[in-house]
């Protein structure tokens, strides 16, 4: 009996120790912002362990840990702080996108902002999550200083234009590039239709963290000779210790049009045009004979038809998005999954795009010296596409057809017989699909040699591959063999292999040491196939082998390789005094062989003036820092074969044989670009933070096709001989206007300047003339160079023009004249923006948030090349503005439009008169959102659900007369508008849940 109590005894002693321990490892806890508002959500991580807990909807959590151990705690877009567990805790977060210690992605690493002495611009998730645009450069409009982002034009697959600091460059590549979680992107435009392509609508923005855009030499040196025009780092979402997260994304939109024009209507069509044949022919038959072919049978003289073109162009978009994730992790391994998709209905007819995109991120740390991993990536793109704005069938030159003529017979067909092609004959007989598929992946490792120094090793792969396919029935326009199919096949992939070593260490608690050393090696190789096929039996074949004759095919193959060594050293002194330097060798297949490598190196300086004795814990100048860089970049967008000897192929009767194609060039070699930087950081009160920077670059070796002498055998050889300069102030004001419990305000501003000027230029320094611009030394790039309009004679309807001829001292004669040809052109505007600027104010109020951005440009000007048909008072008959109603009628009117005279030629030559300015202010987006709160919630297994609304290009305030100031011809030049699809506006309702 007495044994078998002791072993009671026992057993309830170790029942009694259990009971303690239990209770005092579970502790509990609460995560609030500053302002006490509950963080649902939050990870709560043991250190060193797998144990981990997550915040309910009212920030409250609970977690196996004993007192004493240290919790990690974080969420998205706060600073992540380490606590001591304690038997209950409150946990306070604060918000970490204004916060100095801020983590910039730079090439191959990281660096803090507080310690940044290079120029880069960033977003995060935040700034570009849940607005409905389907890319994501749109995305970013008018949050980026010295950043000018600009969509070609309203087409859902419509290229787009990005300029960092200005125009570095006049016939090589502007682009910056474009590197994913460290893998160069393909970004070549593939189209064949003449209208160019979005590469990058491949990515979908549910799966970006952040996008830091590398502006100065500095921070770019170290992509070496690809780096001259900027360059973009995009870095995908990765997992996160604690528990898992399921996030989901609904939202539905309808767009339009940011803006119509006004056109004629029927009678005043008749009216006008009336008048003109009777002021241009002496009578109105010529008129009244076109008006009966016009109007197909149809009463004009009774007005049976006023068809109203633009309304058959234009159509009410759709666009459907819902994405999700998956991420979570604990000490080893990490995980992140995503699947977006997208259906847009363009505002333009037959004009949509379908996407599916999927990410997987995965890493594992092996041990503790190893960690290896997986970032892969897939998306389809489908897009049905219209012609380029050259086309008579791109539905938006249907504005040219008279409204006397039906766009549809009775029967429902499209009306054959009109002014021109009739858009619609295509859209029912005709279709062009583009489907791009893209892969991109890289496996990597890490392996720490020691606590301060690790290798990392890459291999980076992306595929972009693109199909299109373009039928043409027996009813299309234009079309005289019984049908047409063309059908392409391009292959862009890409692969690069790096491995760098990085250390980083303090030593004796002052000095900071970090250094990046590696090489890597890009190989690309591009694939193109197409073909023709005729005669079709009928039109339910709409493929290539449904024709009876294959009358036309192509094909080549095109690579080019990069091998490169760079090198990164940065040094801090008690973290007041900063010193920066890199180095990139750069050899490439694409320059000639005497010319084959570059070096680009670097240097930037910073001085943390707030560290200093004298500034050191101020209350009013809580930061202060200047810094300075300078560098040199490359250009080596000057296509894969510019410095070779080309030969192609040349036969006759069946026959092979070669030509001569191309004269080489030894000697070519990249365009050089040396910039500086001197900028100043400083933050007041804790609630303000400006930055400030003055930057120049200088572009020399300008790549030139100049002439050569007949005899040589080839008429122009590629040479290096030219130089441009860019530079401007950049401004970037950053305020936390209201910081209390319940209400937070915060804006940001940004305005930038640039000038951009021709230093010099081949040929002993002779201008190179283009269509409607010029390149001359010491005015801006591309300047527009036209005519004069001089308005219009008020005794006698005739249009004038300055003269602009030389007087014999030299001055320019300013007299006007109605004839065209005895006027000169002149330079008359800038295509580029001298002033951008950017707004955006965020208020949160207990669970309402409200965020806007106002986008501005001043000081570029659009031609409108369509303006010889469309705006010259009934020359021919194409539909005319309504602006033309205003001509010239009697002696001594006032007026700016001329004298209607069909086939009269009054006014009708490229002029100013077709120049315009395309200043403007636009609220580029809107949101308005609302988080749920309540036990309904939490029954639902949900940490929050946010209700919102959202709108891009909701207003414009512009005295740009043509469509919209940002859309531009996308088949042509700077500048220029030519029936171009302006932007769309879209208002989208969505929803966000959290589990």
């Amino acid at each position: 009996m007495r044994i078998k109590f002791k072993h009671f005894l026992s057993v309830l002693f170790v029942l009694f120790v259990q009971l303690i321990f239990a209770q005092e490892s579970t502790l509990t806890g609460k995560v609030t912002d500053m302002g006490g508002l509950p963080v649902p959500g939050a990870n709560i991580i043991v250190k060193g362990t797998t144990i981990s807990a997550q915040t309910n909807f009212d920030g409250e959590f609970t977690i196996n840990a004993q007192r004493g151990q240290i919790l990690v705690v974080s969420f998205v877009g706060m600073k992540t702080i380490e606590v001591t567990a304690t038997a209950s805790m409150l946990i306070k977060l604060s918000d970490a996108s204004n916060q100095l210690e801020t983590v910039v992605v730079v090439g191959y690493g990281t660096q803090s902002k507080k310690k940044l002495t290079d120029n880069i611009a960033r977003v995060t998730e935040k700034d570009i999550q849940q607005i409905p645009v389907s890319n994501v450069q749109n995305a970013l409009v008018g949050k980026l200083a010295g950043v000018q982002i600009t969509q070609t034009n309203g087409k859902v697959d419509g290229g787009i234009n990005i300029r960092v600091r200005g125009a570095a460059s006049i016939s090589a590549g502007t682009q910056p590039l474009y590197v994913l979680d460290g893998i160069p992107l393909v970004t070549t435009n593939e189209s064949s239709n003449g209208a160019p392509t979005n590469p990058l609508l491949t990515l979908s923005p549910n799966e970006i963290e952040s996008i830091d855009v590398l502006k100065d030499a500095s921070s770019a040196a170290i992509y070496g000779a690809r780096g001259a025009n900027g360059v973009v780092l995009i870095t995908t979402k990765r997992g996160k210790e604690g528990k898992g997260t399921f996030s989901i994304n609904l939202s539905q939109g309808v767009s339009q049009a940011t803006n119509k024009r006004k056109w004629l209507n029927a009678d005043q069509y008749i009216e006008l045009f009336t008048e003109a044949s009777i002021n241009g022919l002496g009578d109105a038959a010529e008129a009244e004979d076109t008006f009966e072919f016009l109007a197909q049978g149809t009463d004009w003289r009774n007005r049976e038809v006023d068809t109203d073109w633009q309304d058959t162009a234009f159509q009410d978009g759709f666009n459907t998005d819902a994405d999700f994730s998956v991420s979570g992790g604990d000490a080893k391994t990490r995980y992140f999954f995503s699947g977006a998709y997208n259906n847009t209905t363009g505002i333009i007819n037959s004009n949509a795009l379908e996407r599916i995109t999927a990410r997987s991120n995965v890493s594992h740390k092996i041990s503790d010296r190893f960690t290896a991993g997986m970032n892969l990536s897939f998306s389809r793109s489908q897009i049905d596409r219209v012609q380029d704005d050259n086309s008579f069938t791109t539905p938006l030159q249907a504005v040219a057809q008279s409204p006397l003529s039906p766009a549809r017979l009775a029967d429902g067909t499209a009306n054959p017989n009109t002014l021109y092609a009739n858009y619609l004959l295509a859209i029912d007989n005709s279709f062009w699909k583009t489907l791009m598929r893209r892969v991109t992946g890289k496996v990597y490792g890490e392996y720490k040699i020691l606590p301060s120094l690790k290798v990392n090793s890459d291999f980076s792969y992306d595929l972009l591959s693109q199909t299109e396919d373009a039928w043409s029935g027996r009813n299309a326009p234009f079309m005289a063999t019984d049908g047409e199919v063309f059908a392409t096949s391009v292959n862009n992939e890409t692969y690069i292999y790096s491995n760098y070593l990085t250390f980083d260490k303090t030593f004796g608690e002052k000095h900071d040491i970090n250094a990046v050393a590696g090489m890597e090696f890009n190989k690309f190789n591009r694939r193109f196939q197409s073909v023709t096929s005729i005669y079709f039996p009928n039109d339910s074949f709409q493929t290539v082998d449904g024709g009876a004759e294959v009358n036309a095919g192509s094909g080549n193959e095109t690579d080019y390789t990069f091998v490169s060594q760079f090198g990164r050293l940065t040094y801090s002194f008690a973290d007041k005094y900063i010193f920066k330097a890199s180095i990139r060798r750069d050899g490439s297949s694409r320059f000639g062989k005497n010319e084959r490598f570059g070096t680009f190196p670097a240097f930037s300086a910073g001085w943390i003036l707030s560290e200093e004795s004298f500034l050191k814990d101020n209350a009013t100048l809580t930061f202060l820092k200047l810094k300075g860089s300078w560098g040199k970049l490359g250009n080596a967008e000057l296509g894969n074969f510019a410095s070779r000897q080309l030969f192609g192929s040349n036969p006759y009767n069946l026959k092979s044989g070669l030509s001569f194609a191309q004269a080489g060039n030894d000697n070519l070699t990249w365009e050089k670009s040396t910039q500086i930087d001197f900028g100043v950081e400083f933050g007041l009160l804790n609630k303000i933070s400006v930055e400030a920077d003055y930057y120049k670059k200088n572009t020399d070796g300008l790549l030139f096709s100049v002439p050569l002498s007949i005899s040589s055998g080839a008429t122009s050889i590629n040479q290096n001989i030219g130089e441009v300069q860019s530079s401007g102030v950049e401004f970037t004001l950053n305020t936390k206007n209201i910081d209390s419990d319940n209400l937070k305000w915060n804006t940001s501003f940004n305005i930038t300047t640039n000038e951009s000027e021709v230093l010099s230029m081949p040929n002993n320094n002779k201008d190179i003339v283009g269509t409607f611009t010029i390149n001359r030394v010491g005015e801006n790039i591309s300047s527009f160079y036209l005519v004069e309009y001089a308005g219009v004679d008020p005794a006698n309807g005739d249009a004038l023009f300055v003269k602009n001829t030389l007087n014999t001292d030299g001055s320019l004669d300013k007299s006007t004249t109605n004839d065209y040809s005895v006027a000169k052109r002149v330079i008359a505007g800038n295509p580029f923006p001298t002033l951008m600027a950017g707004l955006t104010n965020t208020i949160n109020y207990k669970g309402i948030d409200f965020s806007f951005t106002f986008q501005g440009e001043w000081g570029a000007s659009i031609y409108n090349s369509a303006g010889i048909y469309q705006s010259v008072a009934a020359d021919y008959f194409d539909n005319q503005t309504i602006d033309q109603l205003d001509r010239w009628q009697n002696p001594g009117d006032i007026t700016n439009i001329p004298q209607a005279r069909l086939y009269g030629s009054n006014g009708t030559g490229a002029s100013t008169r077709f120049l315009d300015k395309s200043d403007f202010v636009r609220l580029r987006n809107l949101t308005l959102g609302y988080s749920l709160s309540g036990n309904a919630i939490k029954e639902l297994g949900m940490t929050s659900v946010r209700l919102y609304a959202t709108g891009v290009n909701l207003l414009t305030f512009t005295n740009y007369s043509g469509y919209d100031p940002e859309a531009r011809r996308d088949d042509a030049g700077i500048g220029e508008e030519f029936y171009s699809t302006p932007p769309a506006r879209t208002i989208a309702l969505g929803v966000n849940i959290n589990f």
